[in-house]
């Protein structure tokens, strides 16, 4: 019995989080496309007992779960949930700060916005200092464009291949939760950015397979993994894999296995994706 209990905990601990955003994808579906907000909020809340929460940029399922929690009167945790919240909107922050509801929420529960900032401050303490100097630099050379033909060297994103192995090897994945997004001298640290020029290079078909083991772990959002594979695929002038660059006409022709691709990794299926992207510019636009 102690070894059965002993091989559960192993299997517990190993969350794979594929699974996770699938769940995500399902929940998000309910309460945005069958407009069914009770009923997501109960799975929601089921799902996060199971995994730590994400807050992927454009579905955003933790925050909206506290959102509409609070909106419904339905217990999320309060002042715990709220502070588990701050963390995973830390990278945004630059731009997070402008949402006046975000705080007036926190305000709701007896949390002003300076004990906010010190949270984000106190976040930002925790990431790997070494990370943010070497990828700040690898950034850099990233964008770096040659003085004469005014184009981005592949010998650069060689370079930044080998940095990459090696923060694989030693600290795993560079996540937002290691290295942020913006460095404290406003350079702008997007890995989505930095996977796009890995499909250009010889080291490829080595971040293709090994990268799948941080989607899994959580580090990896699966967006940033299919835009490094239709990268390539657009390179190469090959059959789209997740249709993130595709036209219309590709997309009617092979749905059906555009779409199981997409589950395969975690991600949203090309209906769901659609009108998220739809609702973000059009939050975005009410904003400014």
């Amino acid at each position: 019995m102690i070894s059965f209990f002993i091989l559960s905990s192993c299997r517990n601990n190993k969350v794979d989080y594929i699974a996770y955003y699938n769940s995500v994808n399902s929940i998000d579906s309910i309460y945005r496309l069958k407009n069914d907000t009770l009923t997501a909020l109960k799975k929601y809340k089921k799902l996060f007992r199971k995994y730590p929460p994400k807050n992927d940029e454009r579905m955003e399922e933790y925050e909206n779960y506290i959102k509409f929690s609070d909106k419904y009167s339905r217990n999320f945790g309060k002042k715990k949930s709220l502070y588990k919240l701050i963390p995973l909107v830390a990278p945004y922050w630059k731009f997070k700060r402008e949402d006046s509801d975000f705080f007036k929420l926190y305000k709701k529960y007896g949390i002003d916005s300076i004990t906010v900032e010190q949270k984000v401050v106190e976040w930002k303490k925790t990431l790997n200092k070494q990370l943010i100097d070497s990828f700040r630099i690898a950034f850099i050379r990233d964008q770096a464009k040659d003085s004469i033909t005014g184009q981005q060297s592949l010998d650069n994103f060689r370079k930044n291949a080998k940095l990459l192995k090696w923060s694989l090897e030693n600290y795993g994945y560079p996540s937002m939760q290691k290295i942020g997004l913006e460095t404290e001298d406003g350079v702008f640290m997007p890995m989505f950015i930095y996977l796009n020029h890995m499909a250009q290079i010889e080291d490829y078909a080595y971040f293709k397979t090994k990268l799948l083991d941080y989607i899994k772990s959580g580090d990896i959002p699966p967006r940033d993994y299919a835009e490094m594979i239709e990268r390539y695929i657009h390179i190469n002038h090959l059959k789209p894999v997740y249709g993130l660059k595709s036209t219309d006409e590709e997309f009617i022709k092979d749905s059906i296995n555009i779409n199981h691709n997409r589950r395969l990794i975690g991600l949203q299926s090309i209906k769901l994706r659609r009108k998220i992207t739809k609702e973000f510019l059009k939050n975005n636009l009410k904003k400014e």
